[in-house]
């Protein structure tokens, strides 16, 4: 599953959101960046297919299909919208999230699940109470829970303090596991993150043409265009063709790191023949003529004369 936002924004004049492009797919975690209070719930909203923006176009493999990804992707602890209330205790919070993911949900449930996780000793505590990586460990476990979840979107985690490779180390745990995860964060975050964190605008501007074209054949179907069919023609006569892993493998020359020769190379052109000093002429060639003889000018043919293309 690839997700793509391609110059979306939102509000008057962009100040909700500025004209943003970026990137995610399943199995990779990617870092968005978004500064003020508003601004960060408005991408997730948008990247998660919760919020159309005013320009720009959102794309779940290729298709703009806001339903199918907003049951795809979940939007995890954005404030405002879904983030626990401050003053429930955890296992309440639990309760109500093993509710959305079809579980039993009834207080001993909770109690269970968070025991089986490790965190029963806060099972009474407040969720303002909790630490920045227990409460990010807590909601992303939840959301995964849910059925027909293949990515997560999670917003300012690093608004509840902490260090943020905690959170980031969860994010990427969780696409270890195959899910699309798309952290939204700040500058500051993003400084401490460098050189770790791949950016989710950079993801954007790099796609192959191989990853278009997945995207344009998961959007038809599973069938490639026709269009793109002649297109790809016109690209495979321009482009000269590459060995493929089987030429290698019959090639004893390629596998030896040696380039063989080219099909498509032309032959060398033979080097002219000396002017100076000819060589003594082979058996069946006719002598030379002197210089003082006087040679017919139309000699008769002579059947022993080589073919033309062996002098």
């Amino acid at each position: 599953m690839r997700i793509r936002l391609t110059d979306v924004a939102k509000g008057r004049r962009d100040e909700a959101l500025p004209p943003t492009s970026l990137a995610y797919a399943s199995g990779e975690a990617r870092l968005a960046l978004a500064e003020t209070e508003q601004r960060p719930t408005v991408l997730g909203l948008i990247a998660s297919g919760r919020m159309a923006p005013d320009v720009g176009t959102v794309t779940i493999d290729g298709r703009a299909d806001a339903a199918t990804l907003r049951r795809a992707v979940a939007l995890v602890d954005a404030p405002d919208v879904c983030d626990p209330a401050p003053n429930v205790t955890v296992a309440g919070m639990v309760a109500e999230e093993l509710m959305f993911a079809g579980r039993p949900s009834n207080p001993v449930s909770a109690r269970r699940w968070l025991e089986a996780e490790g965190f029963g000793a806060i099972a009474r505590t407040p969720v303002a109470d909790v630490s920045p990586r227990e409460r990010v460990a807590l909601l992303l476990g939840l959301t995964a829970l849910r059925p027909g979840v293949e990515g997560m979107v999670l917003v300012s985690p690093d608004r509840h303090g902490g260090h943020p490779a905690e959170w980031w180390e969860l994010a990427e745990s969780f696409a270890d596991r195959g899910f699309a995860m798309l952290v939204v964060a700040g500058e500051a975050a993003a400084i401490v993150l460098e050189g770790r964190a791949p950016r989710a605008d950079a993801a954007a501007g790099t796609g192959t043409a191989a990853e278009e074209l997945d995207d344009l054949v998961a959007g038809s179907g599973g069938e490639t265009p026709a269009a793109l069919d002649s297109d790809l023609v016109d690209d495979s006569e321009a482009e000269p063709a590459t060995a493929t892993a089987g030429d290698v493998a019959a090639d004893p020359a390629a596998r030896d790191g040696s380039a063989p020769a080219s099909a498509a190379e032309p032959a060398p052109e033979p080097a002219p023949a000396p002017t100076t000093d000819p060589a003594p002429a082979r058996s069946g060639e006719h002598d030379p003529i002197p210089e003082s003889a006087d040679p017919d000018p139309t000699p008769e043919p002579d059947d022993r004369d080589e073919p033309e293309g062996d002098r």
